[in-house]
């Protein structure tokens, strides 16, 4: 589809404002001068028949024949009263509606009549010699009508050209950093992150700009994550693989047989469920941002789901010399979510604490009124920056392989987020009191997940 340009767009608005504005003031100019035109000649005939008068009582018949040829000339009707009018048609009618003959009374009359198609001034005045009157029509004065609207019409065409030019010169600078920022967008459509556009101009195209510059930044750093995280999950997909084919090419080989061959064959199954485990997580985060994702909601006790889980992790944690604890109140806490997915939740947040946490050191189950559920840990805890990215994929596990043990690409805590978010409930991260991190899970009671 077709469309018209900013530029067109405000050279076309430009226009319409200046015809409107030349418009409106051509009819409020041609009322006003034409009032006052109208008053300009009524008061030069009027001084021009006191003349006439004036040359009538002194009887200068030769320099009243020359006044009134002058007259004459300029289009001003010379007629005499009381006698046979030399004039009829509309000079006689307006000489009628005027009153002139008022003059041979010795009254001067005044007036301006309006005819169809025409606007006359009468100047009537008696003298010695007969009493007399002088017509001129309107727009044949001083200044006329017809030289108005000339006027008004090349003033109206001056505004539209000005107009255009103006509306062409303001929209070619409008559109300059807007057709800029389109480019620029194309760019990274394309696959180019190192664009930016210069943040200036009115205030709406700089806001666009800067828009663009933060989505520049946005998808560039998203983008840089993504590497990070794929570069993980390949390292940690390496790893198993390169122990399950160590150890299955060595009992092909016959390398590794009797005793020696159970160890292996262990050794292969704990790496083989390690895969497992890493690409079920991947597959649930996949299938995270997918409308169809499964859920079962009811009313789950997180006393009763805690202390279920916790006779397992308390075994757990034994293993490793970790201390585990178990906080619950005496009456149920009921919230409305898919029991399974919250044991996910829990079991993700407890094996992220266990793995991190020194023997010796602490790690607390708890569960409190209004639907909160804590995983606390004794660990080295986290930067104050890492807690605003804790829950991004692949964010932290970059920042922290080789220095701390880490999970299978990192995509463990991510998981952990989304759940949360789709039965409707929030997961937070803040320093926990027994020196490592808090997680604290809160489920609305009786708040059913959205769809």
């Amino acid at each position: 589809m077709n469309r018209a340009s900013l530029a067109s767009r405000v050279t076309a608005s430009c226009l319409v404002v200046a015809l409107v504005a030349v418009g409106v003031a051509a009819l409020v100019a041609l009322r006003l001068v034409s009032v006052t035109a109208r008053q300009v000649t009524q008061d030069v005939l009027a001084e021009q028949a006191d003349v006439v008068a004036a040359q009538l009582d002194d009887n200068r018949g030769a320099g009243m024949r020359k006044v009134v040829q002058v007259l004459r000339g300029q289009g001003v009707s010379v007629v005499p009263l009381g006698g046979p009018r030399a004039a009829d048609g509309a000079v006689g009618t307006a000489l009628t509606r005027a009153g002139a003959d008022r003059a041979q009374s010795g009254t001067s009359v005044s007036a301006i009549v309006d005819l169809p198609g025409q606007t006359y001034v009468v100047e009537a005045r008696p003298a010695a010699s007969g009493a007399f009157a002088l017509v001129r029509p309107a727009e044949a004065g001083p200044v006329g009508n017809g030289l108005i609207r000339r006027n008004l019409g090349f003033a109206l065409l001056a505004g539209a050209g000005v107009a255009i030019a103006v509306g062409l010169a303001v929209g070619t600078l409008l559109a300059r950093p807007l057709r800029r920022t389109a480019a620029a967008a194309q760019q990274l459509r394309q696959g180019r992150r190192d664009v930016r556009v210069p943040v200036r101009g009115p205030a709406e195209v700089a806001d666009v700009a800067g828009a663009v510059n933060d989505l520049a930044d946005a998808l560039a750093q998203s983008e840089a994550r993504r590497r990070e995280f794929l570069l993980s999950v390949s390292h940690e997909l390496r790893t198993p693989l390169t122990a399950v084919r160590g150890f299955a090419e060595s009992l092909a080989d016959g390398v590794v047989d009797g005793p020696s061959a159970a160890a292996a064959g262990a050794t292969i199954v704990a790496e083989a469920d390690r895969l497992d485990r890493l690409v079920d997580d991947l597959m649930e985060l996949a299938r995270l941002e997918s409308d169809d994702f499964p859920l079962d909601p009811v009313r789950v006790d997180l006393v009763a789901l805690a202390r279920e889980a916790g006779t397992v992790w308390e075994t757990r944690c034994r293993a490793v010399g970790v201390i585990f604890g178990l906080q619950l109140p005496s009456a149920p806490v009921t919230v409305t979510a898919d029991p399974r997915r919250l044991r996910q939740v829990l079991d993700g947040l407890a094996e992220n604490a266990v793995r991190v946490t020194p023997p010796g050191a602490p790690l607390t189950v708890a569960v409190r009124q209004g639907g909160v559920l804590e995983v606390r840990d004794g660990g080295p805890g986290l930067a104050p920056d890492d807690y605003a990215v804790v829950f991004e994929r692949g964010a932290l596990h970059g920042r922290y392989r080789g220095h701390r043990p880490v999970g299978a690409g990192g995509v463990g805590l991510a998981l952990v987020h989304g759940l949360v978010t789709r039965m409707g409930g929030t997961v937070r991260a803040e320093p926990a009191p027994e020196g490592g991190v808090c997680f604290t899970v809160v489920l609305r009671p009786g708040a059913p997940p959205p769809a």
